[in-house]
């Protein structure tokens, strides 16, 4: 089920699929753990937000609608008001709140994870380059170095630089451009 988008795993959730159910948590664990554990600062008590909220999934009581924004925006703001939910039934007294963590920005929050998206996709769509265009990429695009620098790194013309960077802006526009709409990179 990796190759459907979220939209497209909620709604086979709402259907009790349990496999679709498996791919969602795979999908946002990490960044939900993270997420949450900024309100609890408790691993036990963010692992148990982490089980309400995709009970809640589960069981119908958390409604996502497609015309209301992100999927990722809206499961964040259920991982939200759920961790709020979680500290105030067990009246952690030792967790607080500074003005920035109890009300998040959401575009702030969307941002990150746009962000965290484009990156990965990225990185998956260089990975498809042939390996002496990985290195000039790499080299220019992600650590900085000047082309001139990159022809004395690697020991070939500056031409060929410049010829391994186009061919390989060529391939990752392309590539880019034949994502799904979850973000995966795939070859058609």
């Amino acid at each position: 089920m990796p190759h459907l988008n979220d939209e497209q795993l909620y709604q086979l959730v709402v259907q009790q699929d349990k496999e679709a159910l498996e791919t969602l948590y795979s999908r946002y664990e990490r960044i939900l753990f993270s997420f949450i554990y900024r309100f609890t600062k408790d691993n036990g008590l963010t692992e148990e937000v982490m089980q309400d909220l995709f009970m809640k999934l589960w069981q119908g009581k958390a409604s996502y609608q497609t015309g209301k924004g992100k999927f990722s925006s809206w499961i964040l703001t259920i991982a939200r008001n759920a961790a709020i939910d979680q500290i105030r039934k067990k009246k952690v007294t030792e967790v607080e709140f500074d003005d920035r963590d109890s009300e998040p920005d959401p575009e702030s929050v969307e941002q990150t994870i746009v962000f965290q998206e484009e990156s990965t996709i990225i990185q998956e769509a260089v990975a498809t380059l042939p390996s002496e265009q990985q290195q000039v990429v790499k080299l220019f695009y992600f650590d900085g170095e000047p082309q001139k620098n990159i022809a004395e790194i690697c020991k070939i013309p500056l031409g060929t630089v410049k010829g391994r960077l186009r061919l390989a802006l060529n391939h990752l526009r392309k590539t880019l451009s034949r994502q799904d709409e979850r973000g995966d990179i795939y070859e058609r």
